[in-house]
């Protein structure tokens, strides 16, 4: 009774959460005590402490601690040699997996934990060589030391002859294998993916037997007589030997004596062209065959032999002719992937998939012509973008309940959208008919429990409106409209998506304003993209125009890094993609971009009839990284915020009707690497400094008034003219401006409101009549994977700069 109101009493101190966490209940004071002590050596501000206490686990008998788990990502700081961990002795399992430590070295400490069973610590930083500490851990059945950037030879855990697992992949160990490694009585499992080990294996002449099922040795150095050595383990079910980087091709003939092989993956290797026929001897166990980038020209035939393939990978090789149609007939095939072929036809046309079993198929970036045959039946995705395919989205493809994914952009698809896609609702997510030749109205695809997440039918000749029935896809989180036909005002309706990321209607025939009397700000809260470039908008926007817009922060995921929507599952990943006018050169985003849901956000209003003064909330999208407004009619003079926003890198305000001068506050935004103010009423002098030393001249042209470089000449003053002060009472006036609207916008603050209608009805004179901008041409791009990353160096350079819209 006494060492459980202890625990309780040690738990209430140093946890932040009042509930009980069972699993400390047997755990003695002191075992507690040392634990907390643990805790306290590390910065864990990032940790709940609730979950911190989760992961422990202490005997009923003893109260001593047996089981840690850390929360992910919870300890930052130095894991030091005489740690209060290395106290618990008792320790069976230990998990200290994602999280940073910033130790110099591994600690040797941990061969004090000689009772310990399981011991992660992938992804923890560590560096350095494996101490020989950790020949104690004798009983030891799972070793992960996986994702470090740990050096040397092999670890010493040829003494471990309890272990079944060890995975040391995505470090730096170099050296031999040793031969002692396939003795050892229960290793099961060895990962050890991506290092720099090299030379080959001996098996030792011994009467105990390897019992290896899963081996990864890809990303080494080994030689070829490795192989050898592996085609005596008869017992591997799992062979990965990806990146082996042996000078001579593979035979696949070599394989035959591992009757229980289910899984071999040979991408990135050159492999012996007549080992791949029909008559080749190969495991008829084989499941999933993986021979990525092998470089093979000829379908290999050997997969007729194949009854049990389940998955066959022959992506990113340079196949032609057809595929054919004996594949499909494969009783038990679910996923294929030929990505990245020179493919021309489906043996068998629009009856190829008939009968197939297949779930997930990818067709992507080949020259496949003709027809688009009818999918298999059992479809779940369906890829088939950047190819060649004609005619008519088939009518059967309403019928696959099952299909969640459908690609068929970058194609010369002809005819309407098929209404009858609302069949398929409760499964399908993503739709992607972009760059086809489809004509007719956006169909009603959304009842209500449609799952849709993403609708991409750019570059079609779409007319009417947009339906309404939009509105009931409520997970809409990607919406791409741009370069069709459609006629309609804007769709502020769409606001009640409660998590819609992008919108773009670029290049269509919308109208009417972009603000209307009632409406305040603009009410898409999550919205990170916005492109209505290049249609008929009328208006001005009010100050607070921006104010409701969660973009006002940075939010990171912890890998810096997210994808257009949730479509990750163990087969297959999507990848959304858009095309942005940025840094002045229109293009497609791919892979360039990433983390832009989470960390940055774009706006494109160009090429309207947009007037008024360009609304000071703007300021408040901390996270804009591209901002472009060219060619409306703005007037008025550039907004003092523009400086609050720190991530800016794009900005193009050019052929408007601006007037004062250039902002200094524009010189301190350290990552603005291209702007344009180009055919406005700007005057004085250009703000000088790296921000704008580099900018092409054009970039400013079409100002009389504007002066210095990089423009020819100087500015030149006459004493009697004082244009600074004046100039500054003006900017002053639009800070105070600015600060009384954004006060006034936030509940309660009465006097914000009066100050700011005050002071805004004396700047009735920057309003102004607009003329219609010009258009300007753009680049046709090219279709990219997209996968969303920082920012896009590759085009910070000078040259991309002097490719401004003509």
């Amino acid at each position: 009774m006494k060492t459980i109101i202890s625990a309780l009493l040690l738990l209430s101190i140093f946890a932040s959460s009042s509930t009980l966490v069972v699993g400390l209940v047997s755990c003695r004071p002191d075992q507690i005590q040392a634990l907390t002590h643990f805790k306290n050596e590390f910065d864990s501000s990032d940790c709940n402490q609730t979950d911190y206490f989760n992961g422990v686990q202490c005997d009923n008998l003893t109260g001593v601690i047996t089981k840690l788990q850390l929360p992910s990502g919870c300890f930052h700081g130095t894991l030091k040699l005489n740690s209060s961990l290395f106290g618990l002795h008792h320790l069976r399992y230990l998990n200290l997996s994602y999280n940073n430590f910033t130790s110099p070295s591994l600690p040797s400490g941990f061969g004090n934990l000689n009772k310990l069973e399981v011991l992660s610590l992938s992804y923890t930083g560590f560096t350095c060589q494996v101490p020989s500490s950790f020949t104690n851990l004798s009983q030891l059945s799972i070793l992960d030391l996986s994702h470090n950037e740990l050096t040397g030879s092999f670890p010493p855990v040829q003494n471990l002859t309890k272990l079944s697992i060890l995975k040391l992949s995505y470090n730096h160990f170099s050296g031999a294998i040793p031969s002692s490694l396939l003795t050892m009585p229960f290793l099961s499992i060895l990962d050890l993916y991506q290092n720099n080990l090299a030379g080959s294996i001996e098996v030792p002449n011994s009467s105990t037997l390897s019992r290896l099922e899963f081996m990864y040795l890809g990303l080494n150095h080994f030689e070829g007589q490795i192989l050898e050595t592996i085609s005596k383990l008869t017992t591997l079910k799992y062979l990965s030997l990806s990146f082996l980087n042996i000078s001579y091709p593979i035979d696949l003939n070599i394989f035959s004596s591992l009757k229980s092989l289910v899984m071999l993956d040979l991408s990135d290797n050159n492999l012996l062209e007549s080992s791949l026929d029909s008559h080749s001897n190969i495991p008829l166990s084989l499941e999933d065959l993986v021979l990525l980038r092998c470089g093979l020209i000829e379908f290999p035939n050997i997969l007729k032999n194949l009854q049990k393939l389940e998955h066959i990978d022959l992506s990113n090789n340079k196949i032609t002719g057809k595929v054919p149609k004996w594949l499909w007939n494969l009783p038990l095939l679910r996923k294929v992937n030929i990505f990245n072929n020179s493919f021309a036809s489906l043996e068998g046309s629009e009856e190829a998939f008939e009968n197939s079993s297949v779930r997930y198929l990818d067709l992507a970036f080949n020259s496949f012509k003709g027809p688009f045959p009818k999918p298999p039946l059992p479809i779940i995705l369906l890829s088939a973008w950047n190819n060649s395919f004609t005619g008519n989205i088939p009518l059967a493809t309403c019928n696959r309940t099952s299909l969640t994914v459908l690609d068929l952009s970058y194609n010369n698809l002809t005819g309407p959208i098929p209404r009858c896609l609302s069949n398929v609702q409760e499964s399908l997510v993503v739709v992607n008919l972009r760059k086809n030749n489809l004509e007719g109205s956006l169909p009603d695809m959304c009842y209500e429990g449609a799952l849709l997440r993403t609708l991409d039918v750019g570059y079609n000749q779409l007319t009417g409106k947009l339906p309404k029935s939009l509105l009931n896809c409520s997970s809409l989180k990607f919406v791409s409209l741009d370069h069709n036909r459609l006629g309609d005002t804007f769709p502020f309706w769409l606001k009640a998506l409660p998590d819609l990321r992008v919108l773009t209607l670029r290049s269509n025939k919308f109208y009417g304003p972009m603000s209307l009397p009632d409406q305040g700000p603009l009410a898409f809260p999550k919205l990170r993209i916005f492109e209505i470039s290049d249609n008929n908008f009328t208006g001005s926007l009010p100050p607070n125009y921006f104010v409701n817009w969660e973009a006002t922060s940075l939010q990171r995921n912890e890998d810096w890094r997210i994808y257009m929507g949730d479509y990750n599952n163990p087969y297959y990943v999507y990848e959304d993609t858009i095309d942005l006018q940025y840094k002045g050169i229109f293009m497609e985003q791919g892979k360039l971009l990433r983390s832009i849901l989470t960390s940055y956000a774009t706006i494109d209003f160009s090429g309207n009839k947009l007037e008024g003064q360009i609304p000071e909330s703007i300021g408040l999208l901390k996270a804009l990284i591209a901002l472009n407004l060219s060619n409306n009619a703005f007037t008025g003079h550039i907004p003092l915020s523009l400086a609050n926003i720190t991530e800016l890198e794009s900005l193009d305000l050019s052929r408007n009707q601006l007037s004062g001068n250039i902002p200094k506050g524009l010189g301190s935004l350290s990552f603005l690497a291209y702007i344009s103010v180009a055919h406005n009423q700007l005057k004085g002098e250009i703000p000088q400094g790296p921000q704008f030393s580099g900018q092409a001249e054009s970039s400013f042209e079409g100002n009389v008034g504007l002066c210095g470089l990089p423009l020819q000449g100087s500015c030149f003053v006459p004493p009697t003219q004082q244009p600074k002060e004046e100039d500054e009472e003006e900017e002053e006036d639009q800070v105070l401006s600015w600060k009384a609207v954004v006060i006034g916008y936030w509940p309660g603050l009465l006097f914000g409101l009066v100050l700011a209608h005050v002071i805004a009805s004396y700047k009735l004179e920057w309003f102004g009549k607009i003329v219609g901008p010009d258009k300007y041409k753009q680049v046709d791009p090219v279709r990219l994977f997209m996968t969303l990353d920082s920012r896009w160096d590759s085009f910070n350079n000078k040259n991309n700069v002097e490719q401004t819209k003509k």
